[in-house]
């Protein structure tokens, strides 16, 4: 038996584990394809735990392979010990988050039903592993929700990109293209597409978000003729429908009352922008474990579910 015994440490957890894998698989042949290394570096691994023991664990030969007696006992005690030490390891993780205390999270307009984003999912996974979080949820303009996390008051927004402020994260979600929107009785709507152009189209009634900083993405705004204001997409649509104004919707948005023939897009060949959906988070060196782990979780979720591939967490440029 092995005498004055050293304690095991990495190197042996890994001959231990090989060990386990050639047990499982009968041989060292049928090891090679598991482990994804040779017979012979296999072979080196058994000999140099079998010294470091000082057992014999296995025969192998032209009869076959089979476990020693000792050998036995090893592997019994190999897959006890590894057992615990995943067990050890999902103690010491679930400590890590049984985490206290509260997450707020803002939205914009309807992003948190937004299939792409699957928010609800998103919480839902969050929730399994930080039981004992106070989640606070609500909805907000986003210059409210730029300042609340830059405050923190809040702890993470989600926003369509409109500016980027020094002091703030941004990782994209998705993109919307947003369209130019008339009601079906609009006059605008009546009219073949062919004669519409830039001059009737800019002297119609504009309803729009009222945010200065939307204008430097869509270059079209500030040509137009803005009448109203309305920074929801329900209330702007409403004012759309009413046939005295036109304004411009995600196309995601508008979707289901362009199929119920309620809206039509207004020459969307040339009346578009991209709107970036951002999450957006406080520049600090702090740790906000709560924070980190409904980030964490959001990334994963969208990795392993391939809805968009990994998030972009680099910072933005300006210039989009």
């Amino acid at each position: 038996m092995m005498k004055n015994a050293a304690p095991i440490g990495d190197y042996e957890i890994k001959q231990l584990k090989i060990f386990k894998v050639v047990a499982d698989c009968g041989g060292f042949s049928a090891a090679e394809t598991e482990l994804n290394i040779s017979r012979s570096t296999i072979s080196i691994h058994i000999s140099n735990l079998e010294s470091r023991l000082n057992l014999t664990l296995c025969r192998r030969g032209r009869s076959g392979f089979a476990l020693t007696e000792e050998g036995a006992v090893v592997y019994e005690a190999t897959v006890k010990l590894l057992g615990e030490l995943e067990r050890f390891r999902n103690i010491i993780s679930h400590l890590d988050v049984q985490l206290s205390g509260s997450l707020t999270v803002l939205f914009s307009d309807n992003i948190s039903l937004d299939a792409r984003a699957n928010m609800p999912e998103v919480i839902r996974q969050f929730t399994k592993v930080a039981r004992e979080v106070y989640l606070n949820a609500d909805v907000a303009k986003m210059t409210e929700i730029e300042r609340k996390v830059l405050q923190e008051e809040a702890d993470i927004g989600f926003i369509p990109f409109h500016r980027e402020l020094e002091g703030l994260e941004y990782e994209h979600i998705y993109t919307d293209i947003c369209y130019l929107y008339a009601s079906s009785d609009n006059p605008l709507a009546q009219m073949p597409q062919k004669e519409l152009n830039d001059d009737i189209i800019n002297a119609f009634p504009v309803v729009y978000a009222g945010i200065k900083s939307q204008e430097l993405l869509n270059a079209q705004l500030p040509k137009m003729n803005l009448k109203a204001t309305a920074y929801n997409y329900e209330s702007r649509l409403a004012l759309i429908l009413s046939s005295k104004f036109i304004g411009y919707l995600p196309e995601n948005y508008a979707q289901s009352y362009v199929d119920s023939g309620q809206l039509i897009a207004i020459t969307p060949a040339t009346q578009y922008y991209h709107l970036e959906i951002m999450a957006i988070t406080k520049k600090t060196n702090s740790t906000n474990k709560i924070r980190s782990l409904f980030i964490k979780t959001m990334r994963e979720f969208y990795l392993n579910k391939n809805t968009r591939g990994v998030m972009n967490s680099t910072k933005i440029s300006s210039s989009i």
